[in-house]
């Protein structure tokens, strides 16, 4: 192995492993140079390719740090819906089926990190391409992460347009799986029951307080996912 591949894969086990965080300063080339008994140029090669892979930010005059994961090191964005299909040239309309303000159930409560008595406000809206449906969307927002939601009738703007605009999310998990479409799904869908399904859940937190807990619901042939992401991100 080269003399600079071994040091880059050096440097990359200790932010791998945590030892370094996003942030921290990487050791100067001098002091890299005398541990490892290389020239500053080797240091150099190595910590350039740090860069070009992602893991390191390069800064003149500073040094080089760890870099914080980027929107590349998400296997799956937020993306928002209505910009999604109007972004594909296709025409955009959403339809609110249901809209309630009420007590969370005990699943919801230990979802979204809420009290005995914690409210949520449930919406059930439907999105359409073209007048074909595109997705449903069974959220529940949080009340006391927003309040001002309780007042919003989201027949306007969609509720995921709405909260991208308006409360910036800091963390998000995604669980996605396959469904066999029931009747209720089926219906709003204009499928056959039974029909193959892709269900993504997401929750999403602000500061580490969860915001609102998302159930998307496509037809399984009409998506599919795809994320691009380099190998400089394994493990992280």
């Amino acid at each position: 192995m080269p003399r600079y591949a071994d040091i880059r894969r050096a440097i990359e086990d200790r932010i791998i492993s945590g030892e370094l965080q996003p942030g921290d300063r990487i050791p100067g080339e001098e002091d890299l140079a005398a541990e490892h008994g290389v020239s500053r140029m080797t240091v150099n090669k190595a910590l350039s390719a740090l860069a070009d892979a992602g893991l390191v930010v390069r800064r003149r005059r500073s040094g080089s740090f760890v870099a914080a994961p980027g929107s590349q090191a998400t296997i799956l964005e937020i993306h928002d819906i209505k910009s999604e299909i109007l972004n594909a040239g296709r025409r955009y309309r959403h339809v609110v089926f249901s809209r309630r303000v009420r007590v969370a159930t005990a699943a919801e409560r230990a979802r979204l990190s809420l009290s005995a008595k914690g409210r949520v406000l449930a919406l059930s809206v439907q999105h359409f391409a073209d007048d074909r449906p595109f997705v449903l969307e069974e959220r529940l927002i949080s009340i006391a992460a927003v309040p001002e939601a309780r007042t919003v009738d989201f027949s306007v703007t969609p509720p995921g347009t709405w909260l991208l605009e308006r409360i910036p999310w800091t963390d998000a998990l995604h669980t996605i799986r396959a469904i066999n479409a029931p009747a209720r799904v089926a219906a709003r869908l204009d499928l056959r029951v039974g029909t193959a399904c892709l269900v993504i859940d997401r929750v999403t937190w602000r500061s580490g307080a969860p915001v609102t807990s998302v159930r998307l619901t496509y037809p399984g042939d009409r998506h599919e996912l795809s994320a691009r992401f380099s190998a400089g991100h394994r493990g992280r």
